[in-house]
């Protein structure tokens, strides 16, 4: 576990964003393959600067610690920092693993068939010191949270704004946040700001303060 950074007495989670790390952000218009920031738009029609999957990405200053925290939005590129690495979200050092796998916090789902099996998160595991606070701090956890492994971990998606397909130099209207996986054409019209990750292998597990064990996974 690293030291937790604390805003007045209170941990900050390494994900949080910071009131101080907020960036104007360019008007997204359309383009050939998807959708860009405006003014990003080369020659040939296409998007400029998107990821190697073609996904667009909100712009973050890299600034943790200025100004004020943002308990409930997350900052983009420390959250897949964490993902990618498999970090704690709340320290921001690795996060726990055994024979079973890493560990993660989930919302509570147990009256789903199968469930967790494949559950697909945009929340990066935790280390065991750090688990508490993660179930005290995180506002979808509360009183439903449960502990899980997973011994496999696929980070396939990105989690943001989708739009629609549009014509013309306007920015398409209508805008819905959910996942979409790399592999999904619709990547190139999503303005993105997590990544997702798949979770197999899966066993609910017993942690002291976050929720009792119920059995393995299907």
């Amino acid at each position: 576990m690293l030291e937790r950074l604390t805003y007045k007495g209170h941990p900050v989670p390494y994900i949080a964003a910071w009131s101080g790390e907020r960036l104007p952000q360019p008007g997204i218009v359309t383009a050939a393959d998807g959708i860009a920031f405006k003014g990003a738009v080369a020659a040939n029609g296409n998007a400029q600067g998107r990821d190697p999957n073609g996904v667009l990405w909100q712009r973050w200053a890299l600034r943790q610690g200025d100004g004020k925290p943002e308990y409930s939005v997350v900052h983009g590129p420390r959250q897949r920092r964490a993902m990618r690495k498999l970090l704690c979200q709340v320290c921001g050092g690795a996060s726990d693993h055994d024979a079973q796998g890493h560990l993660w916090l989930l919302e509570d789902y147990r009256g789903v068939a199968g469930w967790p099996e494949r559950e697909v998160t945009t929340h990066p595991p935790v280390c065991n010191w750090c688990a508490p606070v993660a179930a005290r701090l995180c506002p979808h956890l509360e009183n439903k949270v449960v502990a899980v492994r997973a011994g496999e971990v696929v980070v396939d998606g990105v989690h943001g704004n989708l739009y629609e397909r549009g014509r013309g130099p306007l920015p398409v209207v209508k805008e819905k946040k959910k996942v979409v996986f790399t592999s999904d054409w619709r990547v190139k019209w999503m303005l993105a700001n997590q990544l997702a990750a798949t979770l197999t292998n899966v066993t609910i597990v017993d942690l002291p303060g976050v929720g009792a064990r119920e059995g393995a996974a299907a």
